[in-house]
């Protein structure tokens, strides 16, 4: 039988005591999380390009470890270090600076290893590219030829990986066609300028199969931050005509034998897991 597996992207918010976390001095977030949700997205080792050796220390994987049952699944993002195609500018008027580790198979290889602790339970390694224009990626065609050398060099035994791609004129046959034939998930993220997650699924659905991850953000991240104070216990914005496309979305997956992981941000509604609660309701209704 297929499971949803729901959950949230990233755990360690305070401002989630009294909602899924207990009052207290000194607690196991992520323990405490895994009481209420069986996945959780893990962002943490994302932000690493301008601190290469940042890889995820071995002592703090193992706490993870020891912290969910053995059922719980990770999705995880993959270091920027690898998906970013050029650092960083402040100044747009800066030459672009290539990023020598640019899907580096060596460094992918030495991320994989510090996750050995939890590999059994990886759901997926998410590999997010920021929106790529024409001065750092030509076209669709140019970035599958660096991703076919990149997922053809990695061994058999690698944890499932998934594509989150935020160029929406990206997302056509010839992508999800790619995906499909390398044996790839693709990201459906809600937000960030993107089309609908719905819209963009019952137009490509024949190629998703297997699993598939929606990630559902707000398309305004600053003002949500700015409205809440970052201060995550309550709903601020209110989403419920969109949840209920996403749930008939996620009722197709199930009856097509699709294995669906929704990882909800506080910058989609406010309170992630309030949303979460939400979901649940609509699918107990439905």
């Amino acid at each position: 039988m297929n499971k949803l597996h729901i959950g949230t992207c990233s755990w360690k918010y305070d401002s989630w005591r009294g909602i899924i976390y207990p009052n207290e001095n000194k607690i196991n977030y992520l323990k405490e999380y895994s009481k209420h949700y069986n996945s959780v997205e893990v962002d943490q080792w994302f932000w690493s390009l301008f601190d290469i050796v940042r890889l995820p220390e071995f002592r703090t994987v193992k706490d993870y470890k020891s912290s969910v049952p053995e059922d719980f699944k990770f999705t995880i993002k993959v270091p920027n270090s690898i998906t970013l195609t050029h650092y960083y500018s402040k100044n747009k008027s800066e030459p672009l600076r290539k990023n020598p580790y640019f899907m580096s198979v060596d460094l992918f290889e030495e991320f994989l290893q510090s996750l050995k602790p939890i590999k059994n339970q990886i759901a997926s390694l998410i590999f997010q590219f920021e929106y790529l224009n024409k001065q750092k990626m030509s076209s669709l065609s140019e970035l599958q030829r660096y991703l076919h050398q990149f997922f053809t060099s990695l061994p058999a035994d690698t944890p499932p990986m998934s594509i989150e791609i935020r160029n929406q004129y990206y997302l056509n046959s010839s992508y999800f066609k790619f995906l499909q034939d390398l044996n790839l998930s693709h990201v459906f993220l809600q937000g960030y300028f993107m089309p609908s997650v719905v819209g963009v699924y019952n137009k490509y659905k024949e190629y998703i199969k297997g699993q598939t991850i929606i990630r559902l953000h707000g398309p305004d991240r600053s003002g949500i931050e700015k409205m809440s104070g970052e201060n995550w216990n309550k709903i601020y914005i209110n989403r419920d005509e969109e949840l209920k496309d996403i749930i008939e979305m996620i009722k197709d997956l199930k009856n097509r034998g699709v294995d669906a992981y929704l990882n909800v941000n506080n910058h989609y509604e406010g309170c992630a897991p309030m949303t979460i609660e939400k979901v649940r309701k609509l699918l107990i209704n439905e």
